[in-house]
């Protein structure tokens, strides 16, 4: 039987039931390492910042990072997890080149935060992720494989190993298996690492960059056939580093599970590599158990015992969370489902909410950031966030439509001159000529000259059909290049041909 045998996804749903797992890895954003002194600044020169700490020289000692330790009690409680009175590190036995110390500092069976949930939206229907734990540990080194093709280790000609990132405060949030998501598990597996990553960075604890692997997501999969009560073995696809990599890994570990399956074959506990270039998932090694690791009490730690009260002063502090944030917007801007829906998936609600408080009203700014930014956006090929505007500038083209100055059609133009370079909205308005004509005298001649050109659609004004007005108010706007004051214009018709 091929390894590169696939089944077609409606097929794999028909005869399997997907259970899924994710293990999530955030570095946190603390000014220093998890154990030491040691700066985190992301892009560093190699080996710069490290020291007999981090490096595990013999006789070293590590001291943990306060910050951090409040950083993952937020995210626990931000989970709804309990936070437990008594806790400790544990040691992680395994080798890795990248791995100064041949063991993590890690939690076992005594972590920090406990039995949480998630709740996330897919297709109108909510799913509650539960969260078994929520531990600490360090993150390891970084290892660049170098003259392959691929940027691993098979195939290249030698190896190089940055310490920098070893030590760096990492938390591993782990769900309970996911069950019921059927053909909807991508989506649903999407849906949770999207809602993670926007509630860690409400919290503010972690930039959550997941191109930085400040995020990474640990994908398991495993199918059981319909009816059955025993679930199948379980894969477990590593570092995944984009959302939408997280949702095509999960297809791909069904379809490639399903086949196996249904040629009778065996799935094997393995990690495997998720291919952003292939879209497919590739074996990579068998998938060790936790007494493989050999943990026990990390000896040069104490235990740790955060008392109730600093627990409820940092339940206290927590920021509004992106559910509760939602659906505070909703109520305000009176979006429906949907509209909420797309305005989270543009990326936008931030922006629409910072403009608001730069001055606009909620429907402008909506209609501005999810209309012709988002073109603008798509035409570019870049986030909204990325387009050279700021939420200021957006207000202020606003404020200059409420005034009468610009009309929506040369708003867009403002805009056009803005995101080109060509200086602030007011710089825009005056190097282009932009502003409406509403002085009487100016529009007077040009509609003058209109109803000359147009003395059928005059007569019919005289004659009583107001309605004809349409046309010679539309002759206006083009005569003036969309400057005109329509509704002063239209005003001005019907008194000149009453």
């Amino acid at each position: 039987m091929s390894t590169d045998t696939v089944m077609a996804y409606d097929e794999a749903l028909a005869k399997f039931e997907p259970v899924l797992g994710l293990e999530t890895h955030i570095e946190l954003g603390t000014a220093s390492k998890m154990f030491c002194g040691c700066a985190t600044t992301f892009g560093a020169q190699p080996n710069t910042q490290v020291c007999p700490v981090c490096l595990a020289f013999p006789g070293s000692l590590p001291v943990a990072n306060r910050a951090a330790i409040e950083g993952i009690i937020k995210i626990g409680l931000a989970l709804n997890c309990t936070i437990v009175e008594w806790c400790r590190f544990a040691r992680k036995n395994y080798f890795y080149p990248d791995m100064p110390k041949n063991y993590q500092i890690s939690q076992y069976d005594e972590p920090i935060c406990i039995n949480g949930h998630l709740d996330v939206e897919v297709e109108g229907r909510t799913y509650r992720i539960e969260i078994e734990r929520v531990h600490m540990e360090e993150d390891t080194g970084k290892s660049l494989h170098v003259g392959g093709a691929t940027g691993r280790i098979q195939g290249a000609d030698y190896s190089l190993v940055d310490y920098n990132r070893a030590g760096i405060p990492l938390v591993e949030i782990v769900t309970k298996p996911v069950e019921g998501t059927d053909v909807l598990a991508p989506e649903v597996a999407k849906a949770y690492a999207t809602e993670l990553r926007e509630l860690v960075r409400a919290l503010g604890v972690s930039d959550v960059r997941m191109e930085e692997g400040s995020m990474r997501c640990d994908v398991n999969v495993s199918l059981m056939p319909r009816g059955a009560k025993e679930w199948g073995t379980r894969t477990e696809t590593k570092n995944v580093n984009s959302l939408r990599s997280v949702e095509r890994a999960v297809r791909s570990e069904i379809e490639r599970q399903a086949a196996i399956l249904d040629e009778g074959g065996r799935i094997h506990q393995e990690t495997r590599h998720f291919s952003e270039a292939t879209g497919t998932t590739t074996s990579g090694r068998s998938k060790e158990e936790a007494q493989d690791y050999r943990y026990f009490p990390e000896p040069d730690l104490v235990p740790m015992a955060p008392s109730r009260e600093w627990v409820e002063e940092i339940r206290a502090s927590l920021p509004e969370l992106p559910a509760a944030r939602r659906s505070r917007v909703q109520g305000e801007w009176g979006l429906s489902d949907l509209e909420l829906r797309d305005v989270v998936n543009a990326g936008a609600l931030d922006l629409i909410e910072e403009t608001i408080a730069a001055g606009a009203d909620a429907g402008s700014a909506r209609k501005w950031w999810m209309n012709e930014l988002s073109r603008h956006a798509t035409v570019q090929g870049v986030e909204l966030a990325e387009l050279p505007i700021t939420v200021e500038q957006v207000a202020r083209i606003q404020a200059l439509v409420v005034s009468g100055d610009l009309n929506d059609k040369l708003a867009r133009q403002v805009f056009e001159g803005v995101l080109a370079g060509e200086g602030t909205p007011d710089e825009v308005v005056a190097a282009r000529g932009l502003k409406v004509v509403s002085d009487d005298g100016a529009l007077s001649a040009i509609i003058d000259q209109v109803i000359a050109d147009n003395a059928d659609t005059a007569d019919k004004i005289r004659s009583g059909k107001v309605a004809a007005a349409g046309a010679l108010v539309g002759a206006v706007m083009k005569a003036s290049r969309g400057q005109a004051d329509a509704a002063r214009a239209r005003e001005l018709i019907l008194e000149k041909l009453s």
